[in-house]
């Protein structure tokens, strides 16, 4: 049976940034792969109205989801305004039950901006919750198994105090950082907005130097870190490292 793995990021270039490459290497084991962002990322323009770059982004993470025959969704969120109240959750858990997934890559819990933590707290519960029936979700039935959760890391490898976070499972995506690349590359209108934004160029550059830090962490060139969530009733098998063998690592 084909297994499944659901990548939920905040923004729609999240999961490109942090989990592409795992993505890439369980695709080429035949896994089925779906993305998804909260928000159609509303927020990430200088010059767009909130439609044109709406517009824009979804079809940018339609794009880069292609590029592994995957499907990309988004739950029409308002960026910078993600909440964790019913409305949003009621999205994610219809999310959890339509794609059914085996394996979850969610948002770090502890990350720099709201947007990110809240994502995080959403697909937990969601997770959790997807099989409850009287929590109703009209055209998606409940899934009455929990996935295997992972939190992707967050930007800079950091908490919001700037401490280094821990990793559990550093994956090996050397092999596959071209593919992560040109799923990042789909976003052209981030680079836009990151240069006036911030006043620099550097949104691939960015991505590949955090590979490389967590690739020294894990003793190869490039690295994806996650963490499992092991709390009470999900997984706590590595499904990771079942699935991808020797390209998971522990942080030296």
């Amino acid at each position: 049976m084909t297994q499944t793995v659901l990548a939920i990021g905040a923004h729609p270039d999240d999961v490109e940034f942090m989990a592409a490459g795992a993505l890439a290497l369980l695709r080429q084991k035949g896994w089925e792969v779906h993305t998804a962002s909260l928000t159609p990322g509303d927020c990430g323009t200088m010059t767009r109205t909130r439609e044109e770059i709406s517009r824009i982004r979804r079809a940018e993470g339609a794009a880069a989801a292609g590029l592994l025959g995957g499907t990309y969704y988004c739950l029409e969120c308002d960026d910078m305004f993600i909440l964790y109240d019913r409305p949003a959750l009621l999205k994610v858990i219809g999310l959890i039950r339509r794609v059914r997934p085996d394996l979850v890559f969610a948002p770090s819990p502890d990350d720099y901006m709201a947007d990110h933590e809240n994502t995080s707290r959403l697909v937990w519960n969601a997770c959790f919750a997807a099989g409850i029936p009287n929590i109703p979700t009209p055209g998606d039935e409940p899934f009455h198994r929990i996935p295997c959760l992972y939190y992707m890391d967050p930007v800079d490898a950091k908490d919001k105090y700037g401490v280094p976070t821990p990793a559990d499972a550093m994956v090996d995506i050397s092999a596959v950082l071209y593919i992560k690349t040109r799923m990042l590359a789909c976003h052209a209108s981030q680079r836009d907005w990151l240069l006036a934004h911030h006043g620099v160029d550097e949104y691939l550059d960015a991505m590949k130097r955090h590979g490389r830090l967590r690739g020294r962490q894990a003793n190869c060139e490039f690295a994806e870190a996650f963490r499992q969530h092991r709390g009470h009733s999900f997984p706590l098998d590595n499904l990771l490292t079942k699935e991808l063998g020797d390209l998971v690592r522990t942080a030296r």
